[in-house]
């Protein structure tokens, strides 16, 4: 069942996801060549503890035989998501893509960006630039009235008429008092299908965007996603809220 949130629950998500906004906006000074990505991380976390919230990763999902265990997904090259942060250090011309979650009295924020170590190359900034214009492809067409499949359709479209794959095994979602709520939102579908959208409506959209093939697999830690091919990837996701006319991006930066 998909929870319409009200305004005062949107106005309580919009905060948590300006802790988020704050990290993202943070990595960009951080991300350097010779930093480890568990510095990223422990960086992370001072900040969402220092406004009071909780890292809504670290942990996840509860009960689980290997519960993720840090603050920020760190996934570097091939690596597309869920990427674990630790000793590795990142090096120039790499690109890593930093998701953050995080849970502020009750309501949760999410959001990633992929950012270059230092000077990449030209094929991983168009892939960058690519992935983002996706995202913001896919924002632009979520609006009350219309469908999940329209957003699905929108990202989808503009990845594959530049010459890129988007990831089918992992969506978007709905967000709210759980990280993973309805409605599932695809990187690829038809206008006109899925669920309709409402105002109050929650979503993490989140382009996952690979080259050559779509194809990923899941290495031995249980969780870090990577292109079967081994090629680049790239990852960006903001938190909106759909309203009467167009979507209100809670993570904003």
């Amino acid at each position: 069942m998909i929870a319409l949130k009200s305004d005062a629950e949107i106005e309580k998500m919009r905060r948590s996801n300006a802790i988020v906004a704050e990290v993202l906006t943070r990595m960009r000074e951080w991300v350097a060549p010779g930093v480890t990505t568990v510095e990223l991380d422990q960086k992370a976390e001072e900040i969402v503890r220092g406004h009071g919230a909780i890292p809504s990763f670290k942990g996840y999902p509860p009960g689980s035989a290997h519960p993720f265990p840090a603050t920020i997904c760190a996934s570097v090259n091939d690596e597309l998501v869920h990427g674990i942060p630790g000793p590795r250090v990142l090096e120039e011309g790499d690109i890593i893509s930093i998701d953050v979650g995080t849970i502020l009295d009750g309501y949760h924020g999410d959001g990633a960006v992929t950012l270059p170590v230092g000077e990449a190359s030209r094929e991983a900034e168009e892939l960058m630039a690519v992935t983002e214009g996706a995202l913001d492809a896919g924002i632009a067409a979520a609006r009350a009235g219309g469908w999940s499949g329209d957003i699905s359709a929108a990202i989808q479209m503009y990845v594959e008429e530049r010459g890129y794959e988007v990831v089918r095994e992992y969506t978007g979602h709905g967000i709210g008092t759980k990280m993973h709520e309805d409605p599932q939102v695809p990187n690829h579908g038809k206008p006109g299908r899925g669920v309709g959208l409402r105002k109050g409506m929650t979503i993490a959209l989140e382009p996952m965007v690979l080259i050559g093939s779509p194809r990923v697999r899941v290495l031995d830690d249980h969780w870090t996603v990577a292109s079967r091919n081994g090629k680049l990837t790239a990852h960006f996701e903001r938190t909106i809220a759909i309203a009467e006319e167009g979507a209100d991006i809670l993570t904003a930066w």
